[in-house]
């Protein structure tokens, strides 16, 4: 294999280096091509651009492939938990039994917010969006730790463990406090004798009298949905908390950034999606049938949810892994005859049978399945992308550490281009014409 491409321009050749990944993804080093022939790339969206290199996580959406610092998304669904996947990606090896003990008490004596913060809930309007007061309240976190949040990359790297601690046990307190502060509930304490997902459930939907004890099938299928969101490489979010800690900024304020660019419906926003559709077809007074149809046909009202992905060309090995804990979750909870249910199963059957998506490779991704999930435990749909934003916050750890500890690392600046006016004079008020 070539060392090295060749790029002509202007009748001049330049030599850009050729790079290869640990599994054989090639890219072409462009970085001093600026400097060297005045021209850049022009890559609208960055969907063909490298923006950095990371050992987090590997995809290989033609083949299906997910993999965390290496592991198999498969074995760690099979073996794992969501926490012990955390300590993976955020530390970069499986953790020792007292390693995973330290890290487990760190979540538990973490999992507490400051009694200050929790007067911050009451500014928010009650209809305010969970996003907004999570980012908000993210944000506000640092001022409460400015022992780790210090925004120099070199004293928040010594004390990148505590601050990962803080980070992951605390977004589940805020955003349960969150969904409570909304509904004009009053607040319930995290239990120190509960495991992370179990305490989640416990402060979202406890009473004062009536604890919330949750069933092994749901913890389970919580658990697994936090574990395949943990991350999943240079996304729309990722990208946006590299781009923060390129400047300098703390993990407070960058994993505050990519809460806000989660928030967007057309990343964060696919699960709640589904919802809407089912919803929409139900409303209809369809059971899916029609809908099916109308969707084969391009109606562009008609937009099948949660099937099909942009990364994967093949099924989502998520869903693959999600749809037993799905079902096994329903099961438990005792839900057999809910109409948005029937029509999500008459969706499935045609996606996996029908030729029309089959051929098409409309195959159910992880969102169509983890939307029912959280409507079936009882989150509401203004909580799912926040219930993302807790499984996808190792990740965003893991990928901020990777730009503080580059020490070569610079201000991450994508150049553009200029399409606007060309050099013009200023016009009196009394002189401009419509």
């Amino acid at each position: 294999m070539p060392t090295n491409a060749t790029l002509k321009l202007d009748n001049v050749e330049y030599s850009l280096p050729i790079m290869v990944g640990t599994e054989g993804e090639k890219a072409v080093d462009i970085r001093n091509l600026r400097n060297d022939s005045g021209y850049v790339t022009y890559d609208e969206g960055y969907g063909n651009t490298g923006s950095c290199q990371s050992a987090v996580t590997f995809i290989d959406g033609e083949a299906g492939i997910l993999r965390y610092r290496g592991y198999p998304i498969e074995q760690l669904a099979e073996h794992s938990s969501f926490i012990e996947t955390a300590y993976l990606i955020v530390n970069g090896e499986l953790p020792l039994p007292a390693q995973r003990k330290r890290f487990s008490q760190l979540l538990t004596e973490n999992s507490p917010i400051h009694s200050g913060m929790e007067h911050l809930f009451e500014g928010f309007p009650s209809d305010a969006h969970p996003m907004a007061i999570l980012s908000a309240m993210l944000n506000s976190l640092g001022s409460y730790y400015p022992h780790l949040a210090t925004n120099d990359h070199q004293r928040d790297l010594e004390t990148y463990e505590a601050t990962s601690a803080v980070i992951i046990s605390k977004v589940r307190t805020i955003a349960a406090y969150s969904y409570r502060a909304s509904r004009g509930l009053p607040y319930i304490h995290p239990r120190r004798d509960l495991p992370y997902c179990e305490n989640f459930l416990h402060m979202m939907f406890s009473t004062p009298y009536e604890p919330y004890i949750a069933l092994p099938e749901v913890a389970q299928a919580l658990n697994l949905f936090l574990l395949l969101h943990a991350d999943h490489e240079q996304n729309c979010s990722t990208s946006t908390v590299r781009m923060v800690a390129s400047s300098g900024a703390n993990l407070f304020a960058s994993a505050a950034a990519g809460v806000c660019a989660l928030w967007g419906p057309l990343h964060g926003g696919a699960n709640m999606a589904v919802i809407e559709m089912l919803k929409s077809i139900h409303a209809e007074g369809d059971d899916g049938t029609k809908f099916i149809e109308q969707a084969k046909l391009g109606k562009a009202d008609k937009r099948l949810m949660g099937f099909g992905h942009r990364v994967y060309k093949h099924y989502d090995p998520r869903a693959k892994i999600i749809k037993e804990s799905f079902y096994s979750a329903l099961a438990s909870l005792g839900i057999k005859d809910d109409p948005l249910l029937n029509i999500a199963m008459r969706l499935e059957e045609a996606a996996l049978r029908d030729e029309y998506f089959l051929a098409r490779k409309l195959y159910p991704n992880v969102d169509f399945y983890s939307g029912l999930i959280m409507r079936a435990i009882g989150i509401p749909e203004n909580m799912f992308t926040v219930m993302f934003a807790i499984g996808r916050m190792p990740g965003w750890i893991a990928n901020w550490k990777e730009v503080a500890a580059n020490r070569k690392g610079r201000i991450y600046r994508p150049r553009q281009i200029y399409t606007g006016h060309n050099l013009r004079d200023y016009v009196p008020p009394h002189k401009r014409t419509a």
